[in-house]
């Protein structure tokens, strides 16, 4: 069920111009922030995958894929990429990347199981990224490291913009903040996890919270996360799970608790074997990407993806990520936009 939500007295502080110029400078500003920062490479990512690899993202393990038989091919069925996490390794390991170099690629994806709202779209463009790691980096300290870096990147694009547009003043805070997902929890026990991460994310203004996908002390987790991808099983150190996170920022036009990125150290052979184990789909083991994974054949890394008409809409000021891609919406919600002074493209 689609749902809507109206900022009062919303006007855009950018015409739809404006804003077609302003998505430019944003992506081409944070891309080369971003590949300078983690010294990564731009490459070519492909928009479909074969079916029954194991190499499209399962997402949360419910979501069907958008796919289609391919008539030159014996009907093989090819599938729409949810994001490239796996892929990303494969390539990786191909490509023979040293350890602190990676790979980073404008990723579009088709989600038609997605949520229609504000801020979710059929329509997923995101700059998918990966790093090739040792096991020295398996650590918490290694992966917020990395995340600081990401971050400076935001903050550069943030004044980057605001120096042309001054009218969209900077409001990310100077450093972000760290919280495990549980810390989290036995902070704000009585609230759900929507609320806790508003709750967090207000009081920060940009927050990365660590450990998503293990369960935490009251049996649940904090967020769903895909078993085979991001390691959410490994202690941190502190005897907390999980080398995986979430970085959120506060929206002041939603007033809401914003995600612009998920990442994490990837599954290593024993922790993608207990993850399996402990989503009860150890058949995974057999398909392509795994079997590589097991056997030791593919590069240890860390590797996330940022979405890019998210961060457009953030550093804009958007009411509606329809304001920053064009995708298909409900005519109902066409026509509460419209009233509303909302301008989808």
């Amino acid at each position: 069920m689609s749902q809507l939500t109206i900022p009062k007295k919303y006007k855009p502080l950018l015409s739809v111009k404006e804003t077609e110029h302003a998505i430019v400078m944003i992506k081409d500003f944070f891309q080369l922030s971003l590949s300078t920062e983690l010294n990564l490479t731009r490459v070519t990512a492909p928009l479909f995958v074969p079916k029954g690899t194991g190499l499209n993202d399962d997402l949360n393990g419910v979501e069907r894929p958008v796919s289609f038989p391919v008539k030159d091919m014996n009907e093989q069925t090819m599938e729409i990429v949810h994001s490239l996490a796996k892929w990303k390794r494969v390539k990786i390991t191909e490509l023979g990347l040293s350890r602190g170099f990676g790979i980073y690629t404008d990723m579009n994806a088709i989600r038609a199981d997605e949520d229609l709202d504000n801020i979710h779209s059929l329509y997923v463009d995101q700059w998918d990224w990966e790093m090739a790691i040792d096991s020295g980096d398996r650590s918490i300290e290694f992966l917020k490291d990395v995340v600081k870096k990401i971050f400076r990147c935001l903050k550069r694009t943030e004044f980057y913009i605001y120096d042309r547009f001054p009218q969209i003043t900077p409001i990310l805070p100077e450093e972000i903040t760290f919280i495990h997902a549980e810390d989290l929890l036995q902070a704000y026990p009585k609230l759900s996890v929507k609320e806790r991460e508003n709750e967090i994310a207000k009081k920060y203004g940009a927050v990365f919270i660590i450990g998503i996908g293990a369960p935490l002390s009251d049996g649940k987790a904090h967020d769903g996360r895909a078993p085979d991808y991001d390691d959410w099983i490994s202690e941190t150190g502190d005897g907390k799970r999980g080398l995986n996170g979430d970085l959120l920022v506060w929206n002041p036009v939603l007033e809401t608790a914003f995600e612009l990125s998920s990442m994490g150290v990837r599954v290593s052979p024993e922790s993608l074997k207990r993850q399996l184990e402990e989503r009860g789909c150890p058949e995974r083991s057999k398909l392509y990407f795994h079997k590589r994974l097991l056997n030791g054949e593919l590069s240890p890394s860390i590797g996330g993806g940022i979405g890019q008409s998210r961060l457009c809409m953030y550093f804009l000021r958007k009411a509606h990520i329809g304001e920053t891609q064009v995708s298909t919406w409900p005519q109902s919600m066409i026509d509460e936009c419209a009233k509303n002074n909302i301008p989808l493209l």
